[in-house]
């Protein structure tokens, strides 16, 4: 039986995996399953408000007696004028218009209030809770560690694992460009900061004592075992469970994930205003020229809500935001549970 991580001991989970927050795409039921199964479990809420994030925590916890995850954005408020919302708006008319859509009223609030969800995060009190887009205050930190959770802070670089390391949190999330879903980038050049994961890893775990934990192309136990290898104490796949039931993701973005291939996925900025990596499809493509001009998130991401609901509802996959990582030619449709089994099984074989 391989040794359990320092990650997997202090958390007590059976192996050392970690199921990634996916806004829209891992609902209480996967984290549920994953956590139940011997691994983390999480749940992102981004897109709640305070009352929804204290819900979705006692509703998990109502379900298990393992530890799980909450994942928060970090956000900065942002003011774009009315001309700037306008043009948006203007790019985005073609789509709606092939959706059947009307043109809505321009949002006067683009995302839930941060601080709200936050204070809300601190009340709920999960096992664990992780942070993307941002580094918390140390304050803030400890009053998530005095409150019993454990603290994960995600980073793209070694500037930014350190800044987690000094804000005091208990593990930080290496996530390398292969990646899916929003870059996490919070310090200097997104571009500059998207580094592959072998590259990254050993450099992040040569710079900061705390437990690290890989993430980025990772689908199977030989990918966790390599990240282990690097220096990972353990390993956060997404994109591997995107194709689990619990998931709850729309049928178009299942049918995407699997005919995708290894060169299927790229950044855009099309969807949300910040990169993210998702499988090319017609709206990315005809948006492509306009990326630099986009609005940054969450304005953008409030602007196109209408139009990826509306595309999921009909089963419009070109114009959904199909977020997945390089490897998820990889994909195994499985359910949860029986896929952490197969990725312990995988990496014990290792």
């Amino acid at each position: 039986m391989t040794a359990p991580s320092a990650f997997a001991r202090e958390l007590g989970l059976r192996y050392p995996i970690v199921q990634g927050p996916m806004n829209g795409a891992s609902p209480p039921a996967l984290a549920v399953a994953v956590s139940n199964a011997g691994a983390l479990g999480s749940c992102a809420a981004a897109l709640f408000s305070p009352a929804v994030i204290l819900e979705r925590v006692q509703q998990i916890r109502a379900q298990t007696a393992a530890p799980f995850n909450i994942n928060l954005f970090l956000l900065d408020e942002q003011h774009p004028d009315l001309a700037e919302l306008k043009r948006a708006q203007h790019l985005l008319r073609p789509f709606r218009e092939a959706l059947g859509l009307s043109e809505p009223p321009i949002p006067t609030q683009f995302a839930e209030n941060n601080r709200d969800q936050i204070a809300a995060l601190l009340e709920a009190a999960p096992p664990v809770a992780s942070f993307t887009f941002g580094v918390l205050p140390r304050a803030t930190v400890t009053q998530f560690k005095k409150a019993g959770s454990r603290v994960i802070g995600t980073a793209t670089t070694v500037a930014e694992a350190r800044a987690w390391e000094e804000a005091g949190a208990d593990f930080v999330c290496v996530s390398g460009s292969e990646a899916g879903g929003h870059r996490p980038t919070f310090l200097g050049d997104i571009e500059q900061s998207c580094v592959g994961l072998m590259a990254l890893l050993p450099q992040v775990v040569a710079a900061v004592k705390i437990p690290v934990i890989a993430a980025g192309g990772i689908m199977n136990g030989r990918g966790i075992a390599a990240a282990r290898l690097l220096g990972a104490q353990a390993a956060q796949l997404g994109t591997a469970f995107l194709c689990s039931p619990e998931s709850g993701i729309a049928e178009a973005w299942r049918a995407a994930l699997r005919n995708a291939g290894d060169d299927s996925t790229r950044l855009t900025r099309a969807f949300s205003g910040r990169p993210a990596r998702g499988i090319v499809n017609d709206f990315m493509r005809q948006m492509r020229a306009e990326e630099a001009q986009i609005l940054p998130y969450p304005v953008q991401n409030a602007l196109t809500g209408d139009i990826r609901q509306a595309a999921a509802k009909a089963g419009r996959g070109e114009f959904m935001s199909l977020w997945a990582g390089q490897g998820v030619g990889l994909a195994r449709p499985m359910p949860a549970a029986e896929l952490v089994a197969t990725l312990a099984g995988e990496l014990e074989a290792v």
